[in-house]
């Protein structure tokens, strides 16, 4: 018990501190991948051959630049946008400066999940917005994001577990969060009861992320 005192004594206040440079490290720039990725998955799966407005060379280009932005490991491209970023947000570092990386690194990411959620719609559901004359837009809102929300969902969690993992790597250079706090104290001071409850934290993230983004897809899944 001692011991236990004397820990969180020392360090409860960082580690508290951590956690909440994580959560917004991960939600904020989770929130704006998807708002752009959203976008892109839904032009790729319009443009697509056989999609509501097919356009082979606007499809190839995107599926490209798409492709390139995935196949880019995150530590190189946080270094390597890292004046882009400055020029943003003012910083490379802290919290604020990793969420630009962060989201260009997660767009390319979002955009792919989104179309192979929309690829997975029934086509009767289209078909069906179809015959009743409704436009693009409208059958992207009313019928292919309505059918491919439980899919979406399951999605999002797959995302917010891969940026948390992102996050930790951003701790190597001065991002902030668990991360951070893991390689100065865990790694550089051999502090290894702190490394051991940064682990644990990550893996109860995890953990709750999963299971709340499984029950919330179960729920609104009107196949079940």
């Amino acid at each position: 018990m001692n011991n236990i005192s004397a820990f969180l004594e020392a360090y409860a206040g960082l580690i508290g501190s951590g956690i909440i440079d994580t959560l917004i490290m991960l939600f904020a720039s989770t929130a704006l991948a998807y708002i752009l990725g959203l976008a892109l998955g839904v032009i790729l799966t319009v443009t697509a051959p056989g999609g509501l407005r097919p356009h082979r060379i606007l499809n190839a280009v995107l599926g490209w630049i798409i492709n390139m932005g995935r196949s880019i490991p995150f530590i190189i491209l946080l270094v390597a946008v890292m004046p882009a970023t400055r020029a943003l947000v003012n910083t490379t570092t802290g919290v604020l400066g990793v969420i630009p990386p962060l989201v260009l690194s997660t767009t390319p990411f979002v955009a792919r999940m989104i179309e192979q959620s929309l690829a997975e719609v029934d086509p009767a559901a289209v078909e069906a917005a179809i015959s009743f004359g409704a436009s693009i837009p409208r059958i992207v809102v009313s019928a292919l994001l309505p059918e491919a929300l439980p899919s979406i969902v399951r999605g999002i969690s797959i995302t917010l577990i891969a940026v948390l993992g992102y996050t930790a790597i951003a701790g190597a250079v001065g991002a902030g969060g668990l991360g951070d706090i893991a390689i100065r104290y865990g790694y550089y001071r051999y502090e290894d009861n702190v490394m051991f409850v940064t682990v644990v934290l990550m893996i109860v993230l995890v953990q709750i992320i999963q299971s709340s983004c499984n029950f919330i897809a179960n729920t609104i899944d009107h196949r079940k």
